[in-house]
């Protein structure tokens, strides 16, 4: 029988190293959030989807918004997520803020990560034209 090739240990010190610079998960951006940390959450999921349920704070950056920068900050660590594990759009949106000089990190998993994991959800929805109401609620797992 074939043995799969064994992943090389020095490489794999170097690739997690730098996977963990550039990539966080959604627990541990709660824990951010809730200790007070100094960060900026950019989730670029389309408006309406936003509306519906969002990480607590997080600035929508649509895509077609990208290049108006809204809410990015160049002094602070910019953490930028999109709709699921299987989505580049995060991934997409960090090429774009980080050539312009934004420090960013990816939140692995995109909102429905942060849905599995029970943690707050902020809801938008129009009162009135040019109001907004935000409310806090637990998510709801789906079983």
């Amino acid at each position: 029988m074939n043995e799969p090739p064994r992943p090389d240990p020095r490489g794999a010190k170097k690739y997690f190293q730098k996977k963990m610079s550039y990539t966080t998960g959604p627990v541990e951006l709660s824990h951010m959030l809730e200790s007070g940390e100094d960060i900026v959450v950019i989730d670029v999921r389309e408006a309406e989807d936003y509306a519906k349920g969002h990480v607590p704070g997080s600035h929508n950056l649509p895509q077609d918004r990208w290049q108006s920068f809204d809410g990015l900050r160049k002094d602070r660590t910019n953490i930028v997520l999109c709709y699921a594990h299987v989505c580049h759009l995060a991934a997409k949106a960090c090429v774009q803020f980080a050539g312009a000089g934004f420090p960013v990190v990816e939140m692995d998993g995109g909102f429905e990560a942060w849905k599995e994991n029970d943690l707050k959800i902020e809801k938008s929805s129009k009162k009135r034209a040019g109001q907004r109401q935000t409310t806090l609620k637990h998510s709801t797992r789906r079983m």
